[in-house]
């Protein structure tokens, strides 16, 4: 999370190594530190958690917390550096990656515990990684906010209406939400393996369960919400985001701030021009900062390469 990948030279004659290409680095990583725990889910198993955060914060139960989590297609959360991260970490906040079941951290069988049926495992795992913040005097509920992107919308999304209690900011973003005719758009029907088909009675049982946009319920209190996608997403198609902003804002009637940013233009993931980077990130971080009442950090450097 914190050092950009390098390449190494080996001498294979004396074993040497040294450095062949690297990364120039944007921020010093030196202040900040990077630690991995395992908390309990529901049903007893551990789940890694990664934890990063400045040397001297004090995690004294009142840190914003950005808990993020992916959980599905086998796809692991290893540590990589990602520095749209440090805005977050230099304003005084600490960042969790949770490697929830459906995801491929312990190979397949972890990747399996949480797909199809079992689907459940992989938000009980991220809720618990929530509680775990909390119980463990890392964070509180007004402090803590969740990001996921994609399948990672979809675990978001279904934290957000199981458990809304605990979050104070959602960020989701390209997500799935619409489980029970997800397969009818974009790529849907090539992901019926991973999580089922709505046409299968007992899939649709377990589907209709979870599906995130059905669970919004009329009077529930539910947290700020940032939604984030693309018009031209051929993937997980925008409809699911623009669906689902439509029935969070009807059942808060307007109480609690539901948002929806559409990047124009642009695929799954977002825009690839570094300027509409930038300017996405802006309004994901001035929708944390100002919700979870945090401020930027006086130190900073310009921005380079607006022009690509």
């Amino acid at each position: 999370f914190l050092h950009p990948p390098e390449v190494y030279r080996l001498s294979v004659g004396t074993g040497e190594a040294s450095v062949w290409s690297k990364v120039p680095r944007p921020v010093d990583p030196s202040p900040f530190i990077l630690e991995q725990v395992r908390y309990p889910s529901n049903d007893g198993t551990l789940i890694p958690l990664f934890l990063v955060h400045r040397r001297d914060l004090a995690l004294d139960g009142a840190t914003p917390f950005l808990l993020m989590g992916y959980g599905g297609f086998g796809v692991s959360m290893e540590p990589a550096f990602d520095p749209t991260l440090y805005p977050w970490l230099e304003a005084g906040g600490a960042v969790a990656v949770a490697g929830v079941r459906g995801g491929g951290e312990y190979g397949e069988e972890w990747h399996r515990a949480g797909a199809r049926g079992h689907k459940q495992n992989t938000f009980d795992d991220f809720i618990a990684a929530a509680e775990h913040l909390i119980g463990g005097c890392y964070t509180t509920p007004g402090c803590l906010a969740i990001q996921g992107g994609s399948n990672g919308g979809l675990l978001v999304g279904a934290a957000l209406t199981q458990r809304p209690e605990l979050f104070a900011a959602v960020i989701c973003a390209d997500p799935l939400l619409d489980m029970v005719r997800y397969h009818r758009f974009g790529a849907g029907r090539t992901w019926i393996s991973e999580y089922g088909s709505p046409e299968d009675a007992d899939a649709f049982e377990w589907l209709y369960a979870y599906s995130p946009y059905h669970r919004v319920r009329a009077g529930t209190c539910y947290p700020p919400v940032l939604f984030v996608s693309s018009d031209s997403d051929d993937r997980v198609d925008p409809l699911h985001a623009r669906k689902m902003a439509a029935a969070l804002q009807d059942a808060c009637d307007g109480a609690t701030p539901v948002l929806l940013r559409i990047e124009a233009h642009a695929g799954h993931g977002g825009a690839d021009r570094v300027r509409s980077a930038v300017e996405a990130w802006t309004d994901i971080y001035a929708f944390l900062f100002a919700t979870l009442g945090m401020s930027l950090a006086d130190a900073g450097q310009p921005a380079v390469g607006l022009g690509c």
